[in-house]
């Protein structure tokens, strides 16, 4: 086929726009919900907070910055600023690894673990409050499922 050549794109029919429109708007209305909660109860954004979760669950609070920035899905360079500025209010310190002179690992501070333990309630109720109270156990496991499979899509760089 030559680029001359064009395909008619495969449209949406009703449900499946339906279903997409809903997703987006959901979502989009569930991260700034929980972002707004979080700044005005504690000061942090809801991907800081994100952060701070992911360095407290691994061994010495610690991660590759390379590795954070693919377990919250965001860019290298944009979780950089951001951890720069956790960094400067705190919440965590830079230090560079030890067998790689190119690795850079992000580390939880004491200060940074207690805004964690301090704003985890307000994230926990908002994600029940808002999400999780709202579904059945079956719609849950199927979210799971289905988000599950979008994932290993998009990180296999699927068409």
């Amino acid at each position: 086929m030559t680029v001359a050549q064009e395909v008619e794109p495969r449209w949406l029919d009703e449900d499946e726009m339906r279903a997409w429109r809903a997703y987006i708007v959901a979502s989009h209305m569930l991260e700034y919900r929980l972002h707004r909660e979080l700044q005005e109860g504690h000061g942090i954004s809801h991907a800081d907070y994100e952060i701070l979760v992911r360095l407290s669950e691994q061994p010495g609070h610690q991660m590759r910055m390379s590795q954070l920035a693919v377990d919250v899905a965001s860019s290298k360079s944009r979780v950089s600023h951001q951890v720069a500025r956790m960094e400067a209010a705190g919440l965590l310190r830079r230090i560079g690894c030890p067998s790689d002179g190119r690795g850079v690992f992000a580390v939880l501070t004491e200060k940074g673990f207690d805004q964690l333990k301090q704003a985890a309630p307000t994230h926990v109720e908002g994600v029940r409050r808002h999400f999780v109270d709202l579904l059945s156990r079956e719609e849950q496991e199927v979210l799971a499922r289905v988000f599950d499979r979008v994932i290993t899509h998009l990180h296999g760089d699927g068409d």
